[in-house]
């Protein structure tokens, strides 16, 4: 069976006037019109992406779209219309983001966050806003102190909230945020806590021996890059550090730390310095 909105690796079948007939492994056929062929032959396996033409039937294309089905991520809105609003995904044909699945008016030109799927009615792909119901709540094969991919979405009065894992939801709070981040970015994390509802608080710095080594040695590049002495030390404070160097008061106390037992610096409440 074809599987729309999704990336197919199908057989080809035959060629014809209009393009080639590809087929799954149930013999299920689709068309990949004429402009997509290219150095293909029956027998031949591709990969194509599977999705419904404006006439409603399937047809397969070598490219592939911003977001697929079951996806979350930002589109852009090309058209107002009266069905909806028509998004960007870099198909030929714009994306459907129903009335019903807004949840604001939009304008042309918006960059709206939304989730791609099946419509039961029309079973056709189109896009929601609404995308409280397609978080999963139970968190299996996630634990703390995993890596995760992560997707920010919106600023908020703790941090940023993000999408985990394309899944769950989550919140990366102000004080665990040591770089710039904005909406829209994907970026790995580490899951810090696990929530009883289901959501998820990320980390943007690892915990371990490897993250206090990466810090440890920004500090000391800081150090040598500043003629050997630079005025932070254990009483600074952390929006001080933070500023400097990039890293929590934590994370650079651990780093300072870690050089001063090596013998390499030397600290003092307001200085650290390189030991000559």
């Amino acid at each position: 069976m074809l599987d729309l909105g999704k990336i197919n690796t199908l057989q080809v079948q035959r060629a014809t006037s209009v393009g080639m007939f590809l087929a799954d492994a149930t013999g299920d056929e689709v068309l990949l019109p004429m402009k997509y062929v290219e150095d293909i032959r029956p027998g031949d396996q591709i990969d194509v992406f599977v999705y419904k033409d404006s006439e409603d039937r399937p047809v397969a294309v070598t490219t592939k779209p911003i977001l697929m089905r079951d996806q979350f991520g930002y589109l852009r809105v090309n058209d107002i219309a009266s069905q909806g609003a028509f998004l960007y995904w870099g198909m030929e044909k714009d994306l459907l983001l129903p009335y019903r699945e807004q949840n604001r008016n939009l304008k042309q030109g918006d960059n709206v966050l939304v989730y791609v799927y099946i419509d039961n009615l029309t079973h056709r792909l189109v896009a929601s806003m609404r995308l409280n119901k397609f978080f999963s709540r139970e968190v299996e094969g996630l634990n703390i102190g995993d890596e995760v991919q992560i997707l920010v979405t919106r600023r908020t009065d703790l941090g940023f909230s993000c999408i985990v894992e394309n899944r769950f939801e989550g919140m990366i709070y102000f004080n665990e945020i040591y770089k710039p981040v904005k909406s829209g970015d994907r970026v790995s994390g580490w899951i810090s806590n696990v929530r009883e509802d289901g959501k998820l608080d990320i980390r943007l710095q690892q915990w371990g021996t490897e993250v206090m080594d990466e810090n440890a040695e920004i500090v000391y590049q800081k150090l040598k890059s500043s003629g050997g002495k630079i005025s932070i030390g254990d009483k600074s404070a952390p929006e001080l550090i933070q500023a400097h160097f990039g890293m929590s008061k934590r994370n650079f106390k651990q780093a300072a730390g870690n050089l001063y037992k090596a013998g390499k610096i030397k600290i003092a409440d307001h200085e650290i310095s390189i030991v000559s």
